[in-house]
């Protein structure tokens, strides 16, 4: 199918890996087995780096987080949980760490990314505990990190944003711990794919209706206990019934993407649920676009994220759940 992409992507698209979940070790093969640290050198004395763990929650091995904070001394600051993207089969966080970063120097905020296990060796709840392991872990070592615990967002990408939204819905039905703002980067939401996007974009560049097909099965491949009689709400957050008292949130998703009908339809179901919600749709871009760093549309897309952290985490609340599970 022909696509009306942005004209500085379509320069470049024919140059991206296509997505092949079936062979996960050739998606695999550029992941780095490592959790060290590799920090650009950019920014080298303006962020400091470490490598922590997080007690497990429900079982499990502890949860490995990367640490990255201002060098400057300062006030108690804001917080970021930065959760990847791939799938929930690939994606290192070593990938991630140059936005990690940029989220410290252009918010002066402390960062935290979770190491999160991947399916279908690990499928859910695993990569959920670990995430849920990773905000717990900040809360209670928020005064050793520096930071406000009333001002803690999450930001997720692609699967990421599942994990982030599904965080959301779990600290909102068992009273904690608190999340002032959530950022879902053309998140992964719904399971079912019956949305029209779905249907529709079978051919798209890095991600398309068979990836998504797989990536499902391989995450869901455990069952979807989590000790609540719908926990598939937490790994596919489009499947709650009931979205009010969530945190302010803003998403974004591109033209040309799979995911993109259900994160507007998220986005929309959240405003009706009185949750204050900002959606920014670019046109012409498809799933992991940013990945063409230099297009306008790419960092028009980034400058947006950091304003809209930089408006939420500027004096957040924190928020307490209006009731139980």
């Amino acid at each position: 199918m022909a696509y009306a992409f942005d004209p500085e992507l379509a320069a470049s698209v024919a140059g991206l890996p296509v997505t092949d979940l079936a062979d996960l070790a050739a998606a695999r093969a550029h992941d780095a087995p490592t959790t060290a640290i590799d920090l650009p050198d950019q920014y080298r004395g303006a962020v400091t780096a470490s490598t922590q763990t997080a007690p497990a929650v429900r079982g499990g091995p502890p949860a490995v987080l990367s640490v990255y904070r201002p060098s400057a001394p300062g006030p108690r600051r804001s917080a970021v949980l930065a959760i990847h993207g791939g799938g929930f089969v690939v994606g290192a966080h070593r990938g991630y760490a140059r936005e990690c970063c940029r989220l410290v120097t252009e918010l002066g905020a402390v960062v935290v990314a979770v190491h999160y296990r991947l399916a279908p060796e690990h499928p859910f709840p695993a990569a959920f505990l670990d995430c849920l392991a990773a905000l717990s872990w900040m809360h209670d070592h928020a005064d050793g990190l520096g930071i406000d615990p009333g001002r803690v967002a999450v930001v997720g990408d692609s699967a990421g944003g599942a994990l982030a939204a599904g965080l959301c819905l779990y600290a909102r039905d068992h009273q904690g711990p608190p999340i002032s703002f959530q950022f879902l980067g053309i998140p992964v939401l719904d399971d079912r794919l019956r949305t029209a996007s779905m249907t529709r974009f079978v051919d798209t560049p890095l991600w398309h209706r068979g990836a998504a097909e797989l990536s499902w099965r391989y995450y869901l491949a455990g069952g979807t206990k989590l000790g609540d009689a719908d926990g598939l709400r937490y790994a596919a957050p489009a499947r709650a019934e009931d979205l009010a008292g969530l945190p302010p949130a803003a998403i974004a998703i591109c033209e040309f993407d799979p995911l993109r009908d259900e994160g507007l339809i998220y986005g929309q179901r959240l405003l009706a649920a009185g949750v204050s919600t900002e959606i920014h749709h670019y046109a012409g871009t498809f799933h992991g676009s940013t990945l063409l760093w230099r297009a306008a549309v790419s960092k028009r897309m980034w400058r947006d994220r950091i304003e809209a952290l930089t408006r939420a985490l500027r004096a957040a609340p924190v928020r307490t759940p209006p009731r139980g599970a």
